[in-house]
């Protein structure tokens, strides 16, 4: 990142303060005592040099301008003194946290959703915030939104199986991989501002009203498909080490009419929602 900043050092404040305080005191005690207009002149012109002494609190600094020309950011703590003339503008180098609104946008596959950011960020170039853009505060908002509605359109909500998406990164479930994105987009945006991004991440995400209704359900019903599916695989286990325990124990004779009533029932009582209700049989196996 380019810079023309320039830090400079002015002179010691409170040395040009004493002097101020004691020519005041010797203008008003003259101009008391002896009524020369000599004294009067010696009062204005230090009145004239009070506007030089700036004071500059830890992470502020102050641009300097003279009739239009940068001469210098003051970046050092402290109470200085500049030419009067000078323009002398305050920008604070403290972070700063930036929670933007909730935007309604599209994610990559279409879906509508809510979505906002949280930022941290800071002034690292004087020169830059003050003379290529306008107003730097609004400019981080306005690049803000740009960047966040980007980022929503180059990644799905979530993963559905039923679509035959398989991205690596979602916005729900891949944060760091998302903050990292937005951090970098935000910083190649601001880079012009002289701003540099310290921390960004998304601070809400949800589908829009509209459809976040019927997203739940999907959501539900990709849960209970991904269960059954898992209790299946289950009861299949289950059954074929029950039909080849009976049969190395020969406890009891199955032909394929019956092993396959077993298989049915016990497929039944594994998967069903209610536990199973037992009948017992009185007569034999073949009723």
């Amino acid at each position: 990142m380019n810079s023309n900043e320039k830090t400079t050092t002015p002179s010691n404040g409170y040395v040009m303060l004493s002097v101020i305080v004691l020519f005041l005191i010797i203008g008003v005690g003259g101009l008391i005592a002896m009524k020369m207009p000599l004294f009067l002149f010696l009062i204005l012109i230090t009145l004239g040099l009070i506007p030089g002494l700036i004071l500059v609190n830890p992470n502020e600094s102050r641009v300097l301008l003279l009739f239009g020309k940068y001469k210098g950011t003051v970046k050092s703590n402290g109470l200085f003194w500049v030419n009067p003339f000078f323009t002398k503008t305050k920008i604070s180098l403290r972070a700063r946290n930036f929670d933007s609104e909730r935007l309604k946008v599209n994610d990559k596959m279409g879906n509508p959703i809510m979505i906002s950011t949280i930022l941290v960020w800071r002034v690292k170039d004087t020169f830059k915030a003050s003379f290529d853009v306008d107003n730097f505060e609004n400019f981080v908002v306005v690049q803000t939104d740009a960047a966040v509605r980007k980022l929503a359109s180059m990644y799905p909500y979530d993963n559905f199986a039923d679509e035959g998406l398989e991205e690596d990164i979602t916005l729900r479930s891949s944060v760091n991989e998302v903050s990292i994105a937005l951090e970098k987009e935000l910083q190649e945006r601001l880079d012009i501002a002289g701003i540099e991004v310290l921390e960004a991440r998304i601070g809400y995400l949800a589908y829009a009203n509209e459809i976040a209704s019927a997203m739940l359900k999907r959501q539900q019903a990709t849960a209970i498909v991904a269960a059954r599916h898992k209790i299946v695989e289950g009861a299949v286990s289950m059954v074929e080490m029950a039909l080849n325990e009976l049969g190395k124990k020969n406890i009891v004779n199955l032909d394929d009419e019956r092993r396959a009533a077993m298989v049915s029932n016990l497929m039944v009582i594994l998967c069903g929602d209610r536990d199973a209700s037992p009948i017992v049989n009185a007569g034999t196996l073949n009723h």
